[in-house]
């Protein structure tokens, strides 16, 4: 039965992964098509043609690059702000902490749309015109709650009294929090800033209704299906991906315990 069991749970796991990654795959080959005509949907051959000019598409170039400094740009302000949030959650007595951490787990309960919408008349009605600036307030709020939570949880399997220890020993208490707590919250700073830039860079909800003539990565890709899909858009996804896996490699822990 141990090893029916054990059979059984392997197709199952096996099963989930296979349509997990059969679409990344399936991008992956296409990368590899040469169409003849303006959608990439249809295998009519394999070429290397277009990773030789991966770069080909200006416009998919410039909407790739913009969502790129949107993400990193909306990820560092999220996490700063998420991180002095998280520090006033985590170490001050605050009066209605309770209500305060429910406020900040409340967006990530609430539909997209909702928050999408609520922005836009904000920014209507206080006349701000919709652009870059619109786009990193959107993206950054909307990352700030993952952000804090991420940090909050970090602080929680922290010992404060490793900081005081220093304070002890004569450090002041700024340089305490730099040499001692900053170091231990590194980890938690990299989850929050990656998981901040893979939302932001992945948005097209919010992006929709905040970008005005910004045009994100996302927004390109909703467009484009509409007239043509490139093989550069393949091509270009499939580098993400690579970066992506070798970032991962590069941070599991197992690499580290070998260090």
């Amino acid at each position: 039965m141990n090893r029916i069991g054990g059979l059984l749970l392997g197709l199952a796991s096996a099963l989930a992964y296979g349509l997990l990654y059969a679409p990344v795959v399936v991008m992956v080959l296409f990368s590899f098509n040469a169409p003849r005509g303006r959608f990439n949907l249809r295998w009519q051959g394999f070429t290397l043609e277009n990773w030789r000019h991966p770069l080909r598409d200006a416009a998919l170039n410039e909407a790739f690059l913009t969502s790129l400094g949107l993400a990193l740009a909306a990820a560092l302000l999220a996490v700063l702000l998420g991180g002095l949030m998280a520090l006033a959650l985590g170490r001050a007595r605050l009066r209605g902490g309770r209500a305060i951490e429910l406020l900040l787990a409340l967006p990530l309960t609430n539909p997209e749309i909702v928050l999408a919408t609520a922005l836009l008349n904000l920014y209507v009605g206080v006349g701000l015109p919709r652009g870059p600036l619109t786009l990193v307030l959107s993206h950054s709020l909307f990352c700030l709650s993952y952000a804090a939570l991420t940090l909050k949880a970090r602080l929680a399997g922290f010992d404060p009294t490793l900081e005081l220890a220093a304070q002890d020993l004569g450090a002041p208490p700024l340089q305490a929090f730099r040499r001692v707590t900053l170091p231990l919250l590194v980890p938690g700073l990299l989850a929050a800033a990656l998981l901040s830039f893979s939302l932001s860079f992945d948005d097209y909800v919010v992006s929709s209704f905040t970008a005005g003539e910004i045009v994100t990565l996302p927004l390109y890709l909703a467009g484009a299906f509409q007239r043509e899909i490139s093989p550069q858009i393949q091509v270009l996804s499939t580098l993400v991906l690579l970066v992506s896996a070798a970032l991962l490699v590069l941070a599991s822990p197992s690499r580290q315990g070998r260090r």
